[in-house]
């Protein structure tokens, strides 16, 4: 396979992993974020994620999945059933405002690597027409 074609490939699968991550993010915004009470105990919430962009020894790249930390930020919503005895709730650390940035950055990435594949693909079949 060709260099370029692989970096391009690896591209396109790291980009749809890391929107597939920031997906989720989203999806739990208003879960409950993962904490532990005063004896210890993990209480099951959401752990927010974010993507690492690595760099391969091959020129391509490759995504590493990783917890936000901290996962949760305590809000305050003394109204709620989850709400601790100062009325604060774990909510993931979550900010949409860059989760919509990083869906922009993966979607323009992947454009990138379609469009680089698309040129590799003509440079090839040119050769081929040159060859043949």
């Amino acid at each position: 396979m060709s260099s370029v074609l692989f970096t391009s490939l690896s591209g396109l699968l790291t980009q749809g992993k890391r929107l597939q991550v920031s997906a989720e993010n989203v999806a739990n915004l208003r879960s409950l974020g993962h904490a532990q009470n005063a004896q210890g105990e993990d209480n099951g919430g959401f752990v927010p994620h974010r993507l690492e962009q690595i760099s391969t020894a091959q020129g391509g790249v490759r995504g590493r999945v990783v917890a936000i930390d901290p996962a949760s930020v305590p809000v305050f919503q003394p109204d709620h059933s989850q709400a601790d005895e100062g009325g604060f709730v774990p909510r993931p650390n979550v900010e949409l405002e860059q989760e919509f940035v990083t869906q922009i950055i993966a979607r323009r990435a992947y454009q990138a690597s379609i469009k680089m594949i698309e040129v590799e693909d003509e440079r090839l079949r040119y050769l081929n027409d040159i060859l043949t």
